[in-house]
């Protein structure tokens, strides 16, 4: 192969010692290949720069019109209204936007956007910061831009979110105020999830504020589901002394908390206060509604497009563009009772 000619599917194929075929399955349906075999392929690909074509227009432009963008996952519904108005904003420029999901897993996120890659598409949407450097070079090596959402203050890239650490913290002073000394959390699982961690850390940078002490602050983390966010409520309450408020990494946690006090016969917010976070539509049709911190998820969605096509189009763009948050006061929140159990 000559120096400046671009490699081949053969050229890839004959350098991981494979067939065609394998390799074409590794671009398009890598789960369907073994994982030695899949890697052999993919640094194959790597070390000769092969790039799929798409067709003479994409061929032509370097474009595919395509967008990507990998969520953690498709059952929490707070990825939806952004990624709605990601997908609105992205139409009205030609792009069509594929969805992949990762499962909270860095593996499995970079599978998704090796077959994003392989799609030629023009840019990806990831959610926060927390990934291997590696996934990143990935994208790089492939001249693929890309940005974060959900979140700010990453190391490395282009952010369109908010801050979490800081929310969290609005919330927690609000709780504060209201007297409460006894604080516990029902946080997201924070393990390569730096939304749920720097909602911990801004929660427990209040309390320290406070004056209180971070080794009474209990803190449990559960996946985002409402059994999950139950289990996690029954398990603090069968504490002693028994927090006063439960703070929880999001809405689905709170709800889910608050169905156990029902089970458990605890009045909210007499016996014990709940808050959330995410502000999504479940919030506000609970009894009572729900004290948490709201996200203009659709304003971030918007944003994220508009920063990606500017990516795209390597045209001036700021860093990081932050979407301000604020807490919604409804029913959850109250006084500590007067006679808190010990």
């Amino acid at each position: 192969m000559s120096d400046f000619a671009k490699p081949t599917l053969d050229d890839v194929a004959r350098a991981a010692g494979v067939s065609t075929a394998t390799v074409s399955r590794c671009l398009n349906a890598p789960d369907r290949v073994i994982a030695p075999t899949r890697e052999r392929v993919m640094k194959a690909i790597d070390v000769l720069g092969y790039t799929p074509d798409f067709g003479g227009r994409a061929l032509a432009s370097r474009r595919t019109n395509t967008v990507g963008a990998i969520i953690p996952t498709m059952d929490n519904a707070i990825f939806a209204r952004g990624l709605q108005s990601f997908q609105e904003t992205l139409s009205l420029f030609g792009k069509t936007l594929l969805v992949a999901s990762s499962g909270y897993s860095p593996a499995r996120e970079r599978e998704q956007m090796e077959v994003l890659a392989s799609r030629g598409v023009d840019g990806v949407l990831l959610i926060g910061s927390a990934r291997p450097d590696s996934s990143i070079e990935f994208l790089r090596r492939r001249g693929i831009p890309f940005l974060g959402a959900w979140n700010i203050g990453g190391k490395d890239g282009h952010f369109v979110g908010f801050d979490n650490r800081a929310a969290a913290a609005e919330l927690a002073q609000k709780v504060l105020a209201q007297g409460h000394q006894r604080l516990a959390m029902i946080a997201g699982i924070t393990q390569m999830n730096d939304r749920a961690s720097d909602r911990v850390e801004g929660v427990q940078a209040a309390a320290k504020r406070a004056g209180l002490n971070l080794d009474q602050l209990p803190v449990i983390e559960a996946a985002y589901t409402f059994d999950d966010g139950a289990r996690a409520f029954g398990e603090l309450m069968a504490l002693s002394p028994r927090p006063t408020a439960v703070m929880c990494g999001n809405d689905v946690l709170a709800v889910g908390a608050m169905q156990k006090a029902r089970e458990l016969g605890i009045r909210v917010p007499e016996d014990v206060s709940i808050t959330g976070f995410d502000d999504i539509d479940l919030a506000s049709v609970v009894a009572p509604e729900l004290t948490t911190v709201r996200v203009p998820h659709r304003r971030m969605g918007q944003a994220a497009a508009e920063m990606l096509i500017k990516l795209i189009n390597k045209q001036p763009v700021e860093r990081q563009i932050e979407i301000p948050t604020s807490v919604v006061e409804r029913g959850t929140l109250g006084p500590p009772p007067a006679d808190p159990p010990a």
